[in-house]
């Protein structure tokens, strides 16, 4: 009769999960707030660049949310057993949606700004700076509010193809910061365009600059996009990949057969790694090699001999391993 196995969560939700959250909630908060006394303001003054700024930051009110719901309902189905692998990456799924959200903002920026080179448009200076300059305070209080995170350290188009960078990035926080960091850059193009065309009559560089902040904006959310993507499609890390390979034969008794490793949390991996192994190594012997690297949160190793399949399941390198099993 085999021994119990022990029994392992999947409860992979980043470290600073409930931190981070709270974090966006005070942001969705502010940003609400801001927008409503916006679009009052310019429902009473009959200033449409007010309500046009209001319905604006509606925009990123319901993104925001959509990040602040992710955490919520990560938290509350983080051990629901339909979960194979926990809710460690609703966030990066609600980062996906963010990126979507910033790339269709980013259209329309360009849009409506290259309709403004053809038709140029009469622009109340004085109210729309007043807008901008509030939009600016705003989004400037929420960076600080989110930015103690630290998964946006990175430059914002720091997306190469290096994703051992990501590693411990919250992809949703990320989200929701370049959400704030693009109103605020749109504010600050913006207050520099309307001081040039009320002061110097540079009437055409409103556009212009909208133009350039829509395309920033967009390859933000093109950075954003495939960050989200590969975790949702399980992409792996090839440093990651390349230290497993040298941790498990790095003795020269094993071989890797078949190997997957693919991150279920902002600070978690999992690992599926199947070795062809020498007769003084086997299952336990192949995780233990694994401890030394915390990024893998869930092991699951399969080791084949000449004349015998030994298996071994579960959470945390270094766990027990399965008695071996004859081979049907």
């Amino acid at each position: 009769m085999q021994p119990d196995l022990p029994v392992h969560d999947h409860v992979f939700l980043g470290p600073a999960h409930e931190t981070n959250a709270r974090r966006v909630r005070w942001v969705v908060a502010l940003t609400c707030v801001t927008m409503l006394a916006e679009i009052a303001a310019g429902a009473a003054f009959g200033s449409m660049a007010l309500l046009a700024d209001g319905l604006h930051m509606a925009t990123h009110a319901g993104a925001l949310g959509v990040a602040a719901a992710a955490y919520a309902y990560a938290k509350r189905h983080a051990r629901d057993p339909r979960f194979s692998f926990g809710t460690g990456k609703v966030g990066d799924l609600a980062g996906f949606a963010s990126a979507l959200v910033l790339g269709v903002v980013a259209l329309a920026i360009a849009a409506e700004s290259a309709l403004r080179l053809v038709a140029p448009v009469e622009v109340a200076f004085g109210q729309a700076t007043l807008v901008a300059v509030v939009g600016l305070v705003v989004n400037v209080a929420s960076a600080v509010l989110l930015a103690g995170g630290g998964d946006h350290h990175h430059h914002p188009h720091d997306h190469d193809d290096d994703h051992h960078h990501h590693h411990h990035h919250d992809t949703n926080l990320r989200a929701a910061y370049l959400h704030v960091l693009a109103d605020a850059l749109t504010s600050v193009l913006a207050i520099i365009a309307l001081l040039a065309g009320r002061n110097l009559g540079w009437v055409w560089l409103d556009p212009a600059v909208g133009i350039v902040g829509a395309a920033v904006i967009a390859s933000w959310a093109w950075g954003l996009l495939r960050v989200a993507s590969g975790v949702l499609l399980d992409e792996a890390d090839p440093a990651l990949l390349e230290a497993v390979r040298r941790a498990v034969e790095g003795p020269g008794d094993a071989r890797i057969a078949d190997l997957h490793v693919w991150r279920v949390g902002p600070a978690a991996h999992a690992a599926i790694v199947s070795a062809v192994v020498g007769p003084r190594a086997d299952a336990a012997a192949i995780r233990a090699r694994l401890t030394g690297l915390p990024a893998l949160a869930h092991v699951t190793v399969e080791c084949r001999a000449a004349a015998q399949r030994r298996h071994s399941t579960g959470g945390a390198p270094g766990g027990p391993a399965r008695p071996a099993v004859q081979p049907l």
